[in-house]
């Protein structure tokens, strides 16, 4: 293969890893957006109901802003179009919840995007000073020479010394230019945001190996022991062989020195509180520098809590892996195999045995659900009396005032009106009663009362204005009711004259 085609097939592998597939697709500034929307910086896991539902809220946003090409579907569709990407990963919490959250893959897109929308230099001051200083402290670690090491350990406190006694005799602090102050803040910003994706790499790794153990342990077809020595080899090469699990042991061990994590935060805060920090940081990035600890805590904690999930199954599958049972099994089967061969050879080629596949269920008449209870026998609690004293006091008009209609009172006032014959209506008879005889409830009992004077009649309803026993008012529309003339009234009075015989017998 020649160098082009080689440096070709690098290309196209690089371009078929997730990362570039998402950046390289035609919504991709959509599907980025929702991502730094909904997982902000931290990637902290989402429970998958609620990212369904806030992908769907983003998507009606984005599309009312203008834009057309959009992921189509449910906010379930489109997740699980994400994880088959390889740009979400769902998994249990530890509280068993279901959730979401990115992978290495999506973050670094998430980073790449981040990084090219800060305006940065190519080339600065700041810049070769990183790239000099990196170099020199590197070949301070890495030189085989004893004396090369020892001569750049002296130059280097030669000159600490000279600028610590330079500043001692008071001479004049040399301050950095904005520009030096803007280009180390996007330095730090970038190294400050690839942290969560190299912690998801550790954490998908980890992942990984897990799902290889549980095949491992499903398919049997090597030793538990084999697989967990296997299992503590790769844990152990993945800390110390890969770029990603140094990273980790390097952050472990820096939050496990009490001193160093004083040493950053002092550090952090010094930068923030520069005077060209508030021109050149914005709000977001302030949060970012200031999060940088607790940042590696929670990467970290996931990383753990992902290792603590592969030890877990180690645990549980040798704690309840029954060798015993395994051996009772086996003889099962081979007594079964030797019952098989015996019957062959003693029946022709076409014989047939009928098996039950299933052992026949035990029939029981009857099986108690319920058994005696001795707290089901004791007695309640007796009821105690109330004292009438402890009543509260009610007058005779307050129990009038809240009781039904009263009826007496309501046939004199409806004979009085037909009599008079100035009311036309039972509404206008109503609003000619004293506020007593006004309330709603005696509406009822005038539409009683009438009810054998009259039908409602056909037209417009009436309107009764009522008065509650508060003094509150409220209306009610009923249907008219017309009062008839006082000789139109049948006599509905029951006949109280002796019959004709009697009347005789008293002659």
């Amino acid at each position: 293969m020649s160098e082009i085609a080689g440096e070709l097939a690098r290309v196209k592998g690089a371009f078929a890893q997730p990362t570039l597939t998402l950046l390289h697709q035609r919504q991709a500034p959509v599907v980025i957006t929702i991502f730094r929307a909904a997982f902000g910086r931290n990637n902290r896991p989402i429970p998958t109901a609620r990212l369904h539902t806030q992908v769907e809220e983003h998507l009606a946003g984005v599309r009312e802003a203008g834009e057309t090409d959009l992921p189509t579907g449910s906010g379930r569709d489109i997740c699980q179009r994400w994880m088959r990407g390889q740009w979400l990963v769902r998994s249990l919490d530890e509280q068993g919840q279901e959730v979401y959250t990115l992978t290495s893959h999506a973050q670094q897109a998430l980073e790449l995007v981040k990084n090219l929308s800060r305006d940065r230099a190519t080339l600065s001051e700041h810049r070769i000073t990183t790239i000099l200083g990196t170099v020199r402290r590197f070949n301070s670690e890495a030189n085989p020479d004893r004396g090369s090491r020892v001569g750049i350990l002296n130059e280097e406190i030669a000159r600490l010394r000279a600028e610590r006694d330079r500043l001692v005799d008071g001479e004049e602090m040399v301050g950095a230019t904005e520009d030096y102050m803007h280009e180390g803040f996007t330095e730090l910003l970038s190294l400050v945001s690839a942290l969560p994706s190299d912690f998801a790499r550790v954490e998908e790794r980890f992942a990984a190996i897990r799902g290889e153990i549980l095949a491992a342990f499903r398919a049997e077809d090597r030793p538990a022991g084999e697989i967990v020595d296997d299992y503590l080899a790769r844990a152990d090469a993945l800390m110390t062989a890969t770029h990603e699990g140094r990273a980790f042991e390097g952050a472990f061990a820096l939050l496990r020195d009490d001193a160093l994590v004083t040493q950053l935060r002092e550090d952090l805060t010094a930068l923030l509180e520069h005077p060209l920090a508030d021109r050149l940081l914005s709000d977001a990035d302030r949060a970012e520098l200031r999060g940088t600890v607790s940042l590696v805590r929670e990467g970290l904690d996931r990383v753990l809590s992902q290792r603590s999930r592969v030890t877990a199954t180690l645990k549980e599958y040798i704690v309840s892996h029954d060798a015993v049972r395994d051996r009772e099994l086996e003889q099962t089967l081979r007594q079964v195999e030797s019952e098989l061969m015996t019957w062959i050879a003693t029946t022709g080629p076409r014989a047939t045995h009928d098996v039950a596949l299933l052992p026949a269920r035990a029939s029981v008449e009857h099986l108690r659900e319920r058994f005696h209870d001795p707290a089901d026998d004791v007695l309640p609690e007796p009821i105690t009396v109330a004292d009438p004293a402890d009543a509260p006091a009610v007058s005779l008009e307050e129990l009038v005032a809240h009781g039904g209609p009263q009826l007496g009172t309501l046939r004199e006032r409806l004979r009085e009106g037909r009599t008079r014959g100035d009311a036309r209506t039972l509404g206008e008879l109503f609003d000619r009663l004293e506020p007593s005889l006004r309330r709603p409830v005696e509406i009822f009992g005038l539409l009683h009362l009438a009810a054998g004077l009259a039908a409602p009649g056909p037209g417009e309803p009436e309107t009764y204005a009522a008065v509650r026993h508060d003094g509150s008012r409220r209306t009610f529309t009923v249907p008219r009711v017309a009062l008839p003339a006082p000789d139109a009234e049948p006599d509905t009075r029951p006949d109280t004259r002796p019959a004709p015989d009697q009347q005789e017998a008293r002659a």
